[in-house]
């Protein structure tokens, strides 16, 4: 008898349908200035499918809508992808249709579109209500895959993002005006196709992850192609995103993966400071196994709350490009993923970050030392923590709030959590209870309402 793989019970299990509900039940008070959408992004099989690993799931939306204190509506939507019907990967003629992908992985809004990313191909436009609009390539621009971790500016409104490949090129960056145009594209070179899953910006740099996760062609059409390569080497790079055809200062490191960053800046003596989840060798080797197996809770969230090993630790890279030196500290020996902060300061100094190790929502003060946190009660697990910033007024860094959904071990029940970022112990200010359970998935956003005019 084939064994169901754990990414396919509990509380990774995927939901059958897509429904609609209407006035949800509320614990506690949501505050008012919470007036927008809560939409998180997760891979979802149809019924009757079971993919070779958990990261191939056909992407899904789950939509919590948020107004004068009440939540209005919850609903849940496939995207309606190139791969979700069906169509074959090579087009006749031979070459690659980048339509097909499972925009399972995240969702930003940029220039009044909303777009599901996923990293293996194009972005999938969606609607406020979670319908799909459909493959996106910026007017016929963009010929690569795109990030599902694009980094905007928040002076210039910049959206700087690239696409990774397992043919050439391996490495390209690309970057978006305010108004949503395709303005520059270029091509990065590394030594060899490589899983490039997250980088940093800074006011004036690119910071690019250029680590040992090589693309196996053998693997290909059987699991996640790409192994870990001791080969490979391990090294960070500095470019000036500013400056057209600037090169690229690369730093070696100590050998890791890091699937998600945190913040990074340029301090007083122009170094570059990058705060991310780092995993040894042994940990990520963890999670790579368990993400397309059967033996434990699949991704590093999970990996990291079930046991000691598959666990990523908060560390700081800082590196001096008048040097040449990196050095390397690690700031906490929590096992932590999805490092968020306020959004605001992409690419500036910021003192506070927010994680979650599966079973509590961490908040670390990078400035005093202090870290924080809310734990759940017993068989919960959480999902990434978004921070929402306060609107009325001045505010200090963490006035604002942390949404997360969480949801039971077993996956009967979820809840769309809200904490007060200044006070994480104080507990949840509001809960919402969901309709269903919401499997355990990647990442969402706030997308508020426009003002008024």
């Amino acid at each position: 008898m084939t064994q169901t793989p754990v990414y396919m019970t509990g509380h990774l299990a995927p939901v059958a349908d897509e429904i609609d509900a209407a006035d949800l039940p509320v614990t506690g008070t949501l505050p008012p200035e919470l007036t927008g959408r809560y939409v998180r992004n997760g891979p979802n099989p149809l019924p009757g499918e079971v993919p070779d690993h958990w990261f191939f799931g056909h992407g899904m939306l789950h939509g919590v809508r948020l107004r004068d204190g009440r939540a209005e509506w919850y609903r849940n939507r496939w995207v309606r992808t190139g791969y979700l019907a069906g169509r074959p990967e090579v087009t006749p003629d031979g070459t690659r249709d980048l339509s097909i992908v499972s925009a399972n992985t995240h969702v930003i809004q940029h220039a009044g579109r909303m777009l599901a990313l996923e990293e293996g191909g194009l972005p999938y436009e969606v609607t406020p209500e979670l319908d799909t609009v459909g493959a996106h390539d910026f007017g016929g621009r963009l010929s690569t895959a795109m990030t599902a971790h694009p980094k905007q500016d928040p002076v210039t409104g910049e959206l700087h993002f690239f696409g990774y490949g397992a043919f050439a090129p391996h490495l390209t960056y690309h970057r978006l005006d305010a108004s949503g145009e395709l303005a520059y594209s270029r091509e990065i070179t590394v030594p060899g196709g490589t899983m490039m899953h997250d980088f940093a910006i800074t006011e004036h740099h690119v910071v690019w992850l250029d680590l040992p996760l090589t693309f196996r062609p053998e693997l290909a059409g059987k699991t996640m192609p790409y192994q870990w390569d001791d080969g490979y080497g391990a090294r960070l790079g500095v470019m000036r995103h500013d400056r057209p055809d600037a090169p690229v200062r690369w730093f070696d490191v100590d050998p890791c993966y890091v699937f998600h960053v945190g913040n990074a800046h340029e301090d007083a003596s122009g170094r570059i400071v990058l705060d991310a989840a780092r995993y040894a060798r042994a940990d990520f080797t963890a999670v790579w196994n368990t993400a397309g197996s059967t033996d434990d809770p699949a991704g590093p969230a999970a990996a990291a709350a079930a046991s000691p090993s598959g666990a990523a630790r908060l560390h700081r890279w800082t590196l001096d490009p008048a040097t040449g030196a990196a050095g390397e500290q690690a700031l906490d020996d929590r096992a932590v993923e999805f490092p968020t902060f306020d959004d605001e300061l992409v690419g500036r100094g910021s003192r506070y970050l927010y994680a979650v190790t599966g079973t509590e929502i961490v908040k670390y003060d990078l400035s005093g030392g202090a870290v924080t946190g809310h734990t759940l009660p017993p068989w919960t697990v959480t999902g990434e923590a978004v921070f929402v910033p306060a609107t009325s007024g001045p505010r200090r860094e963490d006035d604002g709030w942390l949404l997360s959904i969480t949801t039971t071990a077993d996956g009967s029940a979820s809840r769309l959590l809200v904490l007060d970022a200044s006070d994480l112990a104080a507990g949840p200010v509001a809960a919402v209870d969901l309709p269903r359970g919401v499997p355990a998935g990647f990442h969402g956003n706030w997308f508020a309402d426009e003002p008024a005019s």
